[in-house]
């Protein structure tokens, strides 16, 4: 069960590093050394009947958002700049991750949910021409007995399951390879040169499968969201479940720990700008700045209630972020888990949202 804390917050003014960018003065600042702003607006209300957001990506030359939906009736989304929606495509099995790029969406498509193949797809800017590019292999769970050291001493031994292929955050390189991680198998594959191969052509390689990759924590989902820092030398990833962010090296597919203590890390979207990795930590309801030692520098949004028509104020259940201009947009997927009836704000939503909040300066 999620608690949703209220903070207060003052006044202040930091530099994150002596060569780094420098947080300005607002209103909503809170604490030595760590930037706190609240304020959420909402960037889009999804269509009636239209529900848990996920996936977002933008294209950088007009602005336009692009919104994937995780349950039924599955819908890619796209919006202007200014949240109206110009076209909408259904899709029969549930969507992820997405990405932008050469003026194209490309798409996370988890069809071992519903019996079928998952895979990765593609559509035009305006949602028109869908392609398959790739059916995702089954390369099955992480290394049994995974050794996980103690305080003590002790050592636990972990057995991961995994019954589906569930591709779920995507990345490009600068070359135009794709990365996309695994959440259940506890991997983050590649797809070099993807733009010149489909279904029939396209070869997919295996960077890493690693146990680090996979959880047995809450939310049930390893590998999520997937960042390159600013030269490409460090390949983010958010492990869900156990509340961290991993490092791969891409040129060995080596894994090693970040940051913890993320409470439901999940999409990721690194700024080159400022330097900063944005985590959406969707268990505490806010997005979270990392600088490059993995430290918390800024938390952005809050969980407020319920609105009167329905919708989340504020973040609630955070899964996706990306970046335009100064703004940060973020999906609030909004999708009740424990099971237990009552115990969740998301069991009260009647209508899901899209919210944008403005970067630090």
């Amino acid at each position: 069960m999620k608690k949703h804390l209220a903070v207060l917050a003052v006044p202040l003014l930091f530099s994150l590093c002596a060569a780094g960018p420098v947080l300005a003065d607002d209103d909503h600042g809170h604490g030595k050394g760590l930037f706190i702003d609240r304020d959420v607006d909402t960037f889009a209300v999804l269509p009636a009947g239209v529900t848990n957001p996920e996936g977002i990506t933008a294209n950088p030359a007009n602005g336009d958002i692009y919104v994937s939906t995780f349950v039924a009736p599955i819908k890619l989304l796209r919006y202007n700049r200014h949240g109206r929606l110009l076209a909408q495509r259904d899709f029969a099995q549930p969507l992820l991750g997405l990405e932008f790029r050469d003026n194209k969406v490309y798409i996370t498509n988890v069809g071992n949910f519903v019996g079928a193949d998952s895979k990765i797809q593609r559509v035009n800017a305006d949602l028109t021409g869908l392609e398959d590019v790739a059916i995702m292999p089954h390369v099955g769970a992480p290394a049994p007995n995974f050794a996980v050291g103690n305080p003590d001493g002790s050592t636990d031994f972990i057995t991961f399951g995994d019954n589906a292929s569930v591709p779920n955050a995507l990345v490009f390189d600068s070359n135009g390879t794709l990365y996309i991680s695994d959440s259940f198998q506890g991997a983050v594959f590649k797809i070099a040169h993807v733009a010149a191969c489909n279904v029939a052509t396209c070869v997919v390689d295996t960077l890493s499968h690693d146990g680090l990759l996979a959880t047995v924590g809450f939310p049930p989902f390893g590998a999520n969201g997937l960042a390159f820092n600013t030269d490409e030398s460090v390949l983010y990833v958010a492990n869900t479940g156990d509340d961290r962010v991993l490092k791969i090296d891409p040129g060995t597919g080596a894994v090693s720990t970040f940051s913890e203590s993320l409470n439901g890390a999940d999409g990721l979207v690194f700024d080159k700008s400022s330097g900063l990795l944005w985590v959406c930590t969707n268990q505490a309801d806010e997005v979270v700045a990392l600088n490059a030692n993995g430290r918390v520098v800024a938390k952005l949004g809050e969980f407020r209630g319920i609105n009167k028509d329905g919708t989340p104020d504020g973040l609630l259940f955070p899964a996706s972020p990306v970046i335009v201009g100064k703004e940060i947009f973020v999906t609030n997927l909004a999708i009740a888990l424990t099971g237990a009836a009552g115990d969740e704000p998301e069991e009260d939503v009647k209508l899901w949202t899209v919210s944008k909040m403005r970067l630090p300066h």
